[in-house]
């Protein structure tokens, strides 16, 4: 049986839940959001990544229904929700602070927003209990927030949000209080209930690593703009600039002027020794100023120069040890730094390479993306 990818977004019949069209937010003459327009499908996991102060979370809050846009429009299910309070809106927020009530007890807390819409005894009940062993709570219902471990908190937290079952979850940062490990664990935790009740989650995050692991889509912003929305696998082999390059993972970047020396081959002179050669689809002028963005894994290191179009030497300026993987500051003789990546394969391994040694650092055509910006 072949798997459907799930990609509405590919999908021009497919209507989105959520779309934005030429939204600007305004405080004062301060621009928070800048003509900004995107799509957001049902049951995606979508993620707004981006710097401090670069507009999500302002993104969120008009979601939400706590600003209005300044110009623009912004609809839910067809439906214009500008204007309409939080409260009468198909969607639910879950707070960085979790905001538990400490006097209640973790089945209180969970009902709470049920009981305030008046939802019947034996449906709150049900709703509860479906909501603990959603999130894997049954045994703590009575326990009170402080009485629970932080991850536990967490999903409390998460538990009352999709209580009443909102077609929208937005999560504001909603791992930032957990500790590395957990936060690993808590993501995945998150991925499986958004799967298992189907709901909309949209979650800010200035964590790359993050949005990369839960999301469908991610949408990189910068200065109320959105610079790239792709999947992660495209945002981090494909990026569209410079920007989205630096900001997803580590990258090296080679910049200067480009010549045609084939079909979709050019060279680029970045001021080493000779030129490399990066293979590109897309259509530069001779002498146009590009950007070869590199991954560091995508880079070889060798004792010897090794065959291939791409063979640039220098001298081991640095080490990082990471424990799985060793990460080498490569210095060329240019004064530029080039990173290159290799697997700790063995137990105890033995560098090949320490610092001050000469080495050559080399890579495919392929492997990396030319930019024009």
């Amino acid at each position: 049986m072949v798997e459907t990818v799930f990609a509405p977004w590919d999908d021009p019949n497919t209507a989105p839940l959520i779309s934005f069209k030429n939204v600007t937010k305004r405080f004062g003459d301060f621009v928070a959001i800048d003509d900004l327009s995107l799509d957001i499908f049902e049951r995606e996991f979508f993620a707004l990544l981006g710097p401090s102060g670069c507009g999500k979370t302002t993104m969120m809050r008009m979601l939400a229904g706590f600003e209005n846009p300044t110009s623009g429009s912004m609809s839910l299910s067809g439906r214009d929700i500008a204007g309409i309070p939080p409260n009468k809106r198909a969607v639910n927020m879950m707070f960085q602070s979790y905001a538990l009530f400490p006097h209640l007890s973790v089945w209180e807390n969970i009902a709470f927003g049920l009981r305030r819409d008046g939802v019947a005894k034996d449906v709150l009940n049900a709703r509860v209990e479906e909501m603990l062993k959603l999130t894997r709570l049954e045994k703590f219902g009575r326990r009170k927030p402080h009485q629970i471990s932080g991850g536990q908190r967490q999903r409390v937290a998460l538990a009352r949000s999709l209580a009443k079952a909102p077609k929208l979850l937005l999560l504001d940062e909603p791992l930032g209080a957990l500790d590395k490990k957990l936060r690993q664990d808590t993501q995945f935790e998150l991925m499986d209930i958004q799967e298992q009740t189907g709901t909309t989650f949209v979650i800010v995050t200035h964590d790359q690593e993050e949005a990369m692991t839960v999301a469908s889509r991610v949408a990189v912003m910068d200065e109320g703009r959105i610079i790239q929305v792709a999947t992660p696998e495209k945002i981090y082999e494909a990026p569209n600039s410079v920007y989205v390059a630096d900001f997803i993972g580590d990258v090296n970047i080679l910049t200067g002027p480009v010549k045609a020396i084939g079909a979709d081959t050019y060279s680029l002179n970045f001021g080493g020794k000779e030129p490399v050669t990066a293979a590109c689809d897309r259509t530069f002028t001779e002498g146009e100023t590009t950007h070869l963005a590199i991954r560091p894994e995508k880079i070889g290191i060798h004792a010897e120069r090794p065959d291939g179009p791409n063979a640039v030497q220098g001298k081991v300026l640095d080490i990082a040890y990471l424990g799985n993987l060793s990460t080498y500051h490569v210095q060329l003789p240019s004064g530029q730094i080039i990173k290159a990546q290799t697997a700790n394969t063995r137990r105890i391994s033995r560098r090949a390479f320490t610092w001050e040694d000469p080495v050559w650092v080399s890579w495919s055509a392929t492997a990396g993306v030319l930019l024009d910006q």
